[in-house]
């Protein structure tokens, strides 16, 4: 998601300190409450300042959102670099970002729920690049790439690879309530149980390079 412009203050600066905070509190804000039900008042607070001094760093709630979004997205991007001679150690490495940082996910879904493409739009900076569609596309040329060197089948378009495996990466990240249910019903009710059975998937479906 692209991330909306905002000033630039020296880093040991009071002011600094002080928008530091409001991204922090604002990171939570928005993952717990999504950008609707997130108040500006409540997240101040938690911010120790004002409504005022929030609205003075970012035009609006969603310019706001944008920018923790754009952060986020920039976290989970490095931290969940793919090898495409081995999609299911890759699916590997998303699960367990996922399951380590459970906000990053549901901030994200957040925004993929409640934001229109017209809205998202309106209140990105045109010049910045959507951090998100440079990933995407870069994935997708190293999954060309390695289908041109053998590594993966051909057949399959690299867009569905890539998809597939991060959709079955992020399967109990999107579904807490099957997961809870797991703990209860699953033979082997751990997360390594979990994290095993969607390396498998994508091993049957992509497996990795001999």
């Amino acid at each position: 998601m692209p991330r909306s412009a905002v000033s630039r203050k020296t880093s040991n600066s009071p002011t600094a300190d002080t928008r530091q905070r409001i991204l922090a509190a604002a990171k939570d804000e928005f993952a717990r409450y999504g950008i609707a039900g997130a108040r500006v008042d409540r997240l101040a607070k938690q911010a120790q300042t004002s409504k005022e001094r929030v609205y003075a760093y970012f035009s609006s709630k969603v310019a706001l959102y944008h920018h923790i979004a754009g952060q986020e997205t920039t976290a989970v991007i490095e931290a969940t670099r793919m090898d495409p001679a081995d999609l299911p150690g890759y699916a590997g490495i998303l699960f367990d970002h996922f399951t380590a940082h459970p906000d990053h996910y549901r901030l994200i879904t957040w925004g993929r729920l409640e934001l229109a493409d017209g809205e998202a739009d309106s209140e990105a900076d045109s010049d910045t690049v959507d951090p998100m569609l440079a990933t995407i596309t870069g994935k997708v040329e190293q999954l060309r790439d390695a289908q041109r060197a053998g590594l993966i089948d051909p057949a399959w378009d690299p867009v569905d690879v890539l998809a597939l495996i991060n959709q079955i990466a992020t399967t109990w990240a999107g579904q807490p309530e099957i997961g809870a249910a797991a703990t209860k019903l699953a033979a082997d009710n751990s997360v390594g149980a979990r994290r095993a059975a969607l390396v498998t998937a994508v091993e049957r479906l992509f497996p990795r390079a001999r």
